[in-house]
């Protein structure tokens, strides 16, 4: 079950799971299903490991909630309690509409961060095809202790770095058939984001409508039946929610038009449509063609107009953050003409505009010299200097002389005396147990076996090492063994190692065995597996007698 320091967020009582009754937990960072009478959760996923959510339609008989993975797989859960069933269903769905956003962010930063570490370390890389590729052990067990995520949360979130929006986040709504002659829209967190960033009226109008005065479903479905989504905007009606938006959007644009452009070195006025008319381009007086507009030449003028606030309001949201008031304020006051201030600021302006037109820093020299920076992980010991442990007397020049000139005295007075530094039968002694065979020249022929093999082995049998090791430094790790969570993962990481033998272990010595009959490069490999199953039946033969 859910550890003591879980939070459990919501709990939802007579929940099926292929057709067996259970309880639904939605808990700080997974979603769990156990069955009635047991103690143990069947189905756990983690939020960071759900692609998103799907429910069954209205008008289908079982109230359904369906959880599509990454990995392609789907858990679908039914909600059985008859008086209840839509209710419990919503509230676990609105929950999760909350946590899921939240944690697909962490996978993503958590993935950009693995790929960094297997990148960046080529024997890590290595271990985790030995690993994980070849399923020995999972992606989680690898990674588990591996990384520093609450460090790693912790920075990026202090560095967040905002997402712009896709121009195209509307387009890519796409609506299907329901079978009922009606559209249904598929909308995800993402997009109801990008349409709250990009379009504030409509956040505005959500939060004075839901959920009081309409469900959400209610408040989507009249946003795409209104004239605010579609293209053509005409004609509004008033009993449209979102006609105040539209006449809020006229209002924005026409305060974008008196603005203008900031960059002085742009003339937005200056393009103009000029037909070649009766006077080739020359201006004339205004002829009755272009006084007397059809309507499918306004309806154009309509959908460019939207495109252009489209655009706008895409541009704004990316920087509607960041901008404070403060700067608003001197903005509006650097672009108003009849300001006094006006005018000494404009030349400044266009100074600036002018040197980012001609002026590129590839171009420019590099006149600073280029510098290291000093990373100190200790300042005080950089700022202070060594510091002696305990006072010493410590050794004068002097005496360091006289020490030299002692050394030269007795060298230049050495007289070799080579015939009684060893004697006869210490020399015999010696030479017998330098020759092959001798005491001393063991390790000789171990040093020829392993001169014997090739490179290409020796890497082989270090990647066995480095996976080996890891392993094992899962398994004891578990020791002392005093949680059910410990229990559960010894027992796994002992099937891991017996999977480990069988499947890279014992091919390789087959491998030596064929091309190299009387070596055993794997005796201290398979030492440190057999100590590991020791340990494990002997951990499980006192679990078994304090159970009887």
């Amino acid at each position: 079950m859910a550890s003591l320091s879980e939070e459990v967020l919501l709990v939802v009582k007579k929940v099926r799971q292929r057709k067996q009754d259970g309880t639904l937990y939605l808990m700080a960072e997974r979603i769990a299903w156990g069955p009635e009478g047991k103690d143990r959760f069947t189905v756990s996923h983690l939020y960071a490991d759900i692609r998103c959510q799907k429910i069954s339609p209205d008008g289908k008989a079982k109230i359904q909630l369906q959880l599509v993975l990454h990995t392609g797989e789907s858990t679908t859960f039914h909600f059985a309690n008859e008086s209840s069933a839509l209710k419990d269903r919503d509230a676990a769905k609105d929950l999760l509409q909350q946590l899921l956003p939240k944690f697909k962010k962490k996978a993503n930063k958590e993935l950009e961060e693995k790929n960094r570490m297997l990148q960046e370390d080529p024997v890590l890389f290595q271990l985790y095809k030995d690993l994980v590729v070849s399923q020995v052990i999972s992606a989680e067990e690898f990674w588990a202790n591996r990384l520093g995520i609450n460090n790693t949360d912790h920075s990026l979130s202090n560095n967040k770095q905002e997402v712009g929006i896709s121009a195209a986040f509307l387009a890519d709504i796409r609506p299907q058939t329901d079978g009922c002659n009606g559209l249904r829209y598929n909308l995800t967190a993402d997009i109801i984001e990008s349409i709250f960033r990009t379009y504030p009226a409509v956040k505005q109008k959500y939060g004075e409508n839901v959920p009081h005065n309409l469900t959400e479903k209610e408040f989507w479905t009249r946003f795409f039946q209104s004239h605010y989504f579609h293209r053509d905007r005409i004609s509004t009606g008033t009993q449209d929610i979102f006609s105040e938006c539209a006449k809020q959007d006229e209002k924005g644009l026409k305060s974008m038009v008196v603005q203008g452009v900031k960059n002085p070195l742009v003339d937005l006025l200056s393009l103009e449509d000029k037909t070649s008319d009766e006077g080739y381009g020359v201006s004339m007086a205004p002829s009755t063609s272009n006084i007397n507009k059809t309507v499918k030449e306004n309806s154009n003028s309509a959908i460019i107009k939207r495109f252009n606030h489209h655009s706008a309001m895409v541009l704004a949201a990316g920087s509607r953050k960041g901008d404070t008031p403060s700067d608003q304020a001197s903005e509006t006051s650097s672009t108003d003409g009849n300001s006094r201030d006006s005018d000494f600021f404009q030349p400044p302006i266009k100074k600036v505009k002018l040197q980012e037109a001609i002026e590129y820093e590839d171009l420019q020299r590099e006149n600073g010299l280029k510098t290291v920076a000093l990373n100190l992980k200790k300042s005080d010991r950089y700022a202070h200097g060594p510091v002696p442990l305990q006072s010493q007397h410590y050794t004068t020049s002097q005496d360091i002389i006289n020490s030299v000139n002692c050394i030269r005295h007795e060298m230049a007075n050495y007289k070799p005396n080579l015939t009684q530094v060893v004697s006869s039968s210490t020399a015999s002694s010696a030479i017998a147990a330098l020759s092959p065979g001798g005491i001393l020249m063991q390790t000789g022929a171990q040093q020829a076996i392993n001169q014997m093999v090739p490179s290409e082995v020796q890497g082989e049998l270090k990647h066995l090492y480095t996976a080996a090791g890891e392993l094992l430094r899962h398994f004891w790790s578990c020791f002392p063994v005093n949680t059910p969570f410990l229990e559960d993962k010894v027992v796994k990481m002992r099937s891991n190692l017996e999977r480990f033998q069988m499947t890279k272990l014992r091919p390789f010595q087959e491998k030596i065995q064929r091309q190299y009959l009387s070596t055993n490069l794997t005796g201290h490999l398979e030492e440190m597996l057999q100590t590991a199953y020791n340990k494990f039946h002997a951990w499980q033969t006192r679990r078994m007698l304090r159970k009887t």
